[in-house]
């Protein structure tokens, strides 16, 4: 069984070859780079090219939620890889937890309409244990 083959459950490492996984699953995959996020407006500009947002959209936390957990902005069956998490993490924190908190409850709000939001992690590369 894969990933998308379960029901999205918080952050997941995702797996090696995930955008074919997903295709195969027919699941829209987005990538959120955030190796050069260094605060707010890089963030909301990073989800903007990733996520492929309007230039109507707030570049704010509610904005961001309202976006994801709308069915004519996202389709059915999505995922977001967010790519080098784990440095931005480290290095940023506070935003990140902010970042992560809307993802969660972007998730929740997708679930409750009977959609599907998977939130991935690139996996860790074992060298640099």
């Amino acid at each position: 069984m894969t990933l998308f083959q379960t029901a999205p459950d918080g952050l997941q490492p995702a797996p090696q070859d995930a955008r074919t996984l997903a295709a195969g699953q027919q699941i829209t995959t987005h990538e959120v780079e955030l190796a050069l996020v260094e605060d707010k407006d890089n963030l909301m500009t990073a989800l903007v090219t990733g996520l492929g947002l309007r230039s109507t959209f707030g570049h704010n936390w509610d904005a961001l939620y309202d976006v994801l957990t709308d069915p004519a902005e996202l389709p059915e069956k999505s995922a977001i890889l967010l790519r080098h998490h784990e440095q931005f993490r480290q290095r940023h924190t506070r935003l990140c937890q902010q970042l992560e908190g809307v993802l969660l409850d972007a998730q929740a709000g997708n679930r409750e309409q009977g959609r599907q939001l998977w939130l991935l992690t690139e996996p860790r590369d074992p060298e640099q244990d």
